[in-house]
């Protein structure tokens, strides 16, 4: 039930599903696994030990699963895992994993990844992301889910960003990003939370008002950081997105938190 164009490669190896269809001229290497109702246009090439999950669509141009742009990469073998669902457009890049970072780069399902995108070596995207044209996580990122990575932005390796946050397009984001965080800037700084999103999602009017309360104390300019997470965490603590930022500044990472401007804090 395959629709194989004649002028597209399948190396001996490569293991497709049911209903996939590969267009003219694309390539698919022997390592790859293509899941059922994978549809490939024109010109793409998906290489290495790299798996595309059901009914993801790749379009022209696509570059998946080559080798990646990190030069201690030795050739060890490394696995681009993609889920389900995503949308892949023109010319996106997405590299394996390498040594330094576990050896896996992996997507999560119902993603879309806009023109030009770039997803590079160790990255771990979690479901329903969005990345717009040209945006660009560097190595080792961590994206949460429904985060939403602003056009022509930049994200530093080792950077995480926290689920439903928004990085403002053309963005050079070098630290953390609160999970329902908005950043913009260059370089970015936390600009207050993500309320379009969250109003989108669904989030109940007291949820989003105890999250602006928290995000306030926060960010407040008396006390340590410590000392606020304490308060806030002890005033919050039945409100599972203000823990969820909790939780998320105190875990260990690289790169530190990024910060307001001082008169966004107020």
């Amino acid at each position: 039930m395959t629709d194989i164009h004649p002028s597209a490669i399948i190396e001996d190896g490569a293991q497709l599903g049911e209903n996939v269809s590969v267009g003219p001229y694309s390539i698919v290497g022997s390592q790859v696994k293509l899941g059922d109702g994978v549809r490939l246009e024109s010109h793409v090439v998906v290489g290495g030990d790299t798996t595309v999950g059901a009914n993801t669509h790749i379009f022209p141009f696509a570059s998946i699963g080559l080798q990646p742009q990190d030069l201690k990469f030795a050739g060890e073998p490394s696995r681009l895992e993609i889920g389900f669902n995503n949308v892949i457009r023109e010319h996106v890049t997405m590299n394996p994993g390498t040594e330094g970072g576990g050896l896996l780069t992996r997507v999560g399902n119902n993603c879309l990844f806009m023109v030009g995108a770039h997803v590079a070596h160790d990255c771990q995207i979690d479901d329903h992301v969005i990345l717009v044209n040209n945006a660009t996580l560097a190595g080792h990122v961590e994206v949460g889910e429904f985060a939403i990575i602003g056009g022509l932005s930049a994200v530093h390796q080792f950077v995480r960003i926290g689920k439903h946050a928004m990085l403002g397009g053309m963005s050079g984001v070098e630290n953390d990003v609160i999970p329902y965080g908005t950043v913009t800037g260059n370089r970015a700084h936390l600009s207050g939370l993500n309320l379009v999103g969250l109003k989108r999602r669904g989030v109940d009017r007291e949820t989003i008002h105890a999250l602006r309360n928290a995000y306030r104390l926060l960010f407040a300019q008396e006390g340590t950081m410590a000392e606020r997470q304490q308060d806030v965490a002890e005033m919050f603590k039945d409100n599972e997105p203000v823990m969820e930022i909790i939780q998320f500044i105190g875990e260990s990472s690289s790169r530190a938190i990024c910060q307001p401007k001082m008169e966004d804090a107020a």
